[in-house]
């Protein structure tokens, strides 16, 4: 069959009632999705990623379900590229507290991503100002850097993105002077990158 254009797509994700669907509908959804062949394309994926999880995430006010979380390992499997494009980007951007959200992209980060998508998030992280929200987010990136994970051993981060977070770091010291969680992160860094770091 023809791949679906994107207002198709977004049309039967309307249609199906996959943005309100119940949790446990939305893991078999997701295994669904991970046995189809050929893969979903990029843009397909990220239309998919916003359509089942952006809205849920957003709005959560406490921990996700079981339900949700196995839906978005899930997903996060197999789509992590359009996922963190569309979803981290965009609890990055959600102004306030987001302490759920933060709490949900630390999970991902330490559990969920692939190595080359803990650097994406970082990344991601580093291109926004800095705040007391995102701080867990770069400490979990930066401890998946030393310990690994389930899913892969320890990995380093690229030179332009260790340069990036120093940098940042460095710049962004004023607005933190007084913050617990930036002192023990700036402490990781340069515990880890003793050598890097002068």
């Amino acid at each position: 069959p023809r791949p679906l254009c994107h207002p198709q797509l977004e049309g039967l994700c309307s249609f199906l009632q996959l943005p309100t669907c119940l949790e446990h509908l939305l893991v078999r959804f997701c295994s669904w999705l991970l046995a189809l062949t050929p893969d979903l394309s990029y843009t397909s994926a990220a239309i998919l990623a916003e359509q089942l999880f952006l809205r849920r995430v957003l709005s959560l006010t406490q921990p996700p379900s079981r339900h949700l979380m196995a839906a978005l390992a899930s997903f996060c499997s197999k789509y992590s590229q359009p996922f963190c494009r569309v979803l981290v980007a965009a609890v990055l951007r959600e102004p306030g507290e987001g302490t759920e959200q933060t709490k949900l992209v630390c999970e991902l980060v330490e559990e969920c991503l692939e190595p080359d998508c803990v650097r994406l998030v970082l990344g991601q992280v580093l291109e926004v100002p800095l705040s007391e929200k995102l701080l867990p987010v770069v400490q979990a990136a930066l401890g998946r850097q030393v310990r690994g994970s389930p899913l892969s051993p320890r990995e380093v981060l690229p030179p332009e993105l260790f340069d990036l977070l120093v940098l940042t770091l460095c710049r962004q010291a004023p607005a933190f002077a007084t913050s617990l969680s930036y002192a023990k992160l700036v402490t990781a860094v340069l515990t880890m990158y003793q050598s890097q770091v002068s």
